[in-house]
């Protein structure tokens, strides 16, 4: 293990020039590897500066917000910027029809107007180190995967449990390399994070769904949040008496705007990339997963929209949700293209061939490696209907909201024989689970859902993964002429998880005997049957091929670093903070067409239509656009800059991230990447992978000029 890291390490330092754009790198490591690449890009500042044990650093202004996004603090006074689609659910939470936040915006013009969001929590770094050898203390290459791992559990929580001791600190411990390494990472996590702005969704979400992924992009994506702590300045719960966080460090912002070619570095918290993959597994993805992901999802969303399209409630309902099956929706339609663009399986298999040669050729190599690829092609052949079986169980089984609402009661069978503390206890509990639940929960809607769900399930699925209600349902729609329509109608009229006034009814008198009547709802009783599926025909097949797979991609990603030990090589992420770099460029999406690096507001009113929602301009933002009334923010070119890409490798988990110039200064945040680039998580591709940056200037603009916040702007530091 140690031979390896040190030949990873030094030829990082060698090569890093010829993959400069691409990789995720770990902070600590920048100077032992490509610091000097960064700085021959352009970058100014220190390692020093960027990650640092015992002074203020870069790391110190940058936050996990949420549990899938990154931030970074922009004031003495813990004020955070995020994306807007990362506020999104807190946003929709906090609206109603006579509060349409998503609709109308919100601003606090003073810090007791800021809106509490109960569960929301950020959670910064502060510090991280290689833990690789107290990791694997007492592993051999002679154990079994489940001695391996027996050992490798206990020896992170010994780790984890003298971290925390005494402390109110929070120790993380993860892989890297796919289990070649272990680093550590101690956390603080704030627990008062309250809303302080948001552009409407008309700015925020400009171009909704239909510009998702793309470029040229004109959203607005930003929203402030602020970060509360106790008077010692220690995290603590919501409370009245909490003051705002003064945080170790924040970024100035730089006004100056972007130029072709500058350096911009990305610093956040990337999700999942699976940059090693053999090419078994990503023909599984692209022939089979990504297209029935894509397909059950686009059917969602089709009946998603038209109810949204059709009631300004349901809109408000359904916002959030439409955004998450979207995401996905699309994100998907991308990759797939760009792999096959890639020709990406046989630029896998062509690489796996000569790395067969290597191993054939040499006694020793074989008998480490020389069976893997075989290894792979059985269980990804073994793995393929237990796969789709577990999308299948994910997106449509348990795919409409009252299938969820029956699976998140499951409570309620703990009051069997329970006395009467305790039924008031899960009284309590499922009454708020429901109140949340049909806050944003329309019947009509959520039947279609079910309906077309239950049809994608019967029809892709085999017989043997089918749940045993289905038996009822031939019997059920015997004389129906659209059987999954009737099967639906007699799921919602007999259940009582899809309407509120039944549900309450049922809470009201709900005691230790009475909750039977739930074991006997049909919505409830198909949700016990998927589970009895997952549980009992996918879970343990699917997890015994992936405990393999674990296993075997160890050894595949230790082999791969043999075999091409001149060959620079980054950790895939696993939402870990990383430094990504690049230059800010243009690039060309398909013949003949050449996309510039940035985007203006001049776009937005181009793009503007009152009749779609996702391009329905606010007047005022037309009102300031003829005015040019821009303020300090407009470019030296006079118009008013939204949004520039760059070659930064990102992917999810990076929404929010700023976007740092040579000087350290934030110039935007990251929201997105192109669609022509979202194979990036499985291959990159330089010439087409952009990272899509919202311009700091233009959310400073609809700050200041549109919102008219400017107590926000005063607690800036603002670079001319």
């Amino acid at each position: 293990m140690k031979k390896l890291i040190f030949i990873l390490l030094t030829n990082l330092a060698l090569f890093s020039s010829l993959f400069a754009d691409e990789g995720m790198w770990i902070p600590i490591l920048l100077e032992k590897y490509n610091f000097a690449d960064m700085q021959e890009k352009g970058f100014k500042l220190t390692a020093e500066d960027i990650y640092s044990v015992n002074n203020a650093s870069m790391k110190d202004a940058i936050v996990i917000f949420g549990g899938g996004c990154t931030g970074e603090m922009i004031s003495d006074q813990g004020l955070l910027i995020t994306n807007h689609h990362c506020g999104y659910g807190n946003i929709q939470k906090h609206s109603s029809l006579e509060n349409d936040y998503l609709t109308d915006g919100f601003w606090a013009m003073s810090q007791q107007e800021e809106l509490a969001n109960p569960g929301l929590k950020v959670t910064f770094l502060i510090s991280m180190a290689d833990v690789t050898g107290r990791v694997l203390q007492d592993v051999t290459d002679e154990m079994t995967e489940a001695e391996r791992n027996k050992i490798i559990d206990r020896n992170i929580a010994e780790i984890k449990k003298k971290v925390e001791h005494d402390t109110h600190y929070e120790a993380r411990v993860e892989q890297f390399y796919n289990g070649n390494q272990y680093f550590l990472f101690i956390n603080e996590v704030f627990k008062d994070v309250r809303l302080v702005g948001a552009p409407p969704s008309a700015i925020g979400k400009f171009g909704g769904d239909t510009d998702n992924w793309m470029w040229p992009r004109h959203t607005g994506d930003f929203s402030l949040f602020r970060v509360y702590c106790d008077k010692d300045g220690k995290p603590a719960e919501y409370s009245e008496d909490n003051v705002p966080l003064k945080p170790k460090k924040f970024f100035p912002i730089s006004i100056k705007g972007v130029q072709k070619g500058d350096f911009t570095m990305v610093f956040g918290y990337p999700g999942t990339t699976q940059q090693y993959l053999p090419s078994f597994a990503v023909e599984q993805v692209l022939n089979e997963s990504d297209p029935h992901r894509v397909l059950i999802r686009g059917k969602k969303l089709d009946i998603i929209n038209q109810a949204m399209n059709s009631d300004p409630l349901i809109r408000i309902q359904y916002s959030a949700k439409a955004a998450s099956v979207a995401n996905g929706w699309k994100k998907w339609i991308g990759e797939m293209r760009g792999l096959r663009r890639l020709d990406a399986v046989n630029k896998k298999k062509k690489y796996e061939s000569k790395f067969k040669e290597w191993t054939d050729n040499n006694r020793t190599l074989y008998k480490k490696y020389g069976k893997i690829l075989e290894q792979y092609e059985s269980i990804y052949s073994g793995l393929s209907k237990y796969n789709l079986g577990m999308i299948y169980i994910n997106e449509a089984g348990l795919g409409s909201d009252a299938v969820l609402l029956a699976l998140r009661l499951r409570l309620l069978e703990n009051l069997d024989g329970a006395n009467d503390e305790a039924v008031e206890l899960i009284k309590k509990e499922a009454k708020a689970i429901a109140d949340a639940h049909f806050k944003d929960y329309n019947e009509a809607t959520d039947k279609q859902i079910f309906a077309e769900m239950t049809k994608l399930y019967m029809e892709n699925i085999s017989a043997e993964f089918h749940p045993e209600f289905f038996v009822n349902f031939e019997k059920i729609t015997k004389k129906a002429e659209n059987k999954y329509e009737a099967f639906a109608c007699y799921m919602f009229n007999k259940s009582i998880l899809t309407n509120q006034e039944k549900f309450n009814e049922f809470v009201d008198n709900l005691s230790a005997k009475s909750y039977k009547k739930i074991m006997k709802d049909p919505v409830y009783l198909l949700m016990k049957d998927y589970l009895n599926v997952y549980r009992n025909q996918l879970a343990t097949e699917y997890n015994n091929y992936t405990a393999q797979l674990d296993s075997l991609d160890r050894i595949y990603m230790k082999a791969q670093m043999e075999f091409e030990a001149d060959r620079l090589f980054y950790p895939d992420a696993n939402f870990t903070l990383r430094v990504t770099y690049g230059n800010v460029d243009n690039y060309f999406p398909k013949d003949g067409v050449e996309y510039d690096y940035f985007t203006t507001l001049d776009g937005i009113i181009e793009k503007d239509n009152p009749e779609i929602y996702d391009y329905d301009v606010p007047d005022k933002l037309k009102e300031l656009y003829y005015a040019k009334d821009y303020g300090q923010y407009a470019d030296a070119d006079g118009t008013m800059h939204v949004g520039f890409i760059g070659t930064n490798h990102t992917t999810g988990g990076n929404s929010g991230s700023p976007v740092i110039n040579a000087n350290g200064e934030l110039i935007g945040l990251n929201f997105d990447r192109n669609w022509e680039g979202t194979m990036s998580d499985i291959m990159y591709d330089p010439e087409m992978c952009r990272n899509i940056t919202l311009d700091i200037r233009y959310a400073l603009f609809i700050i200041d000029k549109y919102a008219g916040a400017s107590n926000l702007i005063k607690e800036m530091e603002i670079r001319k």
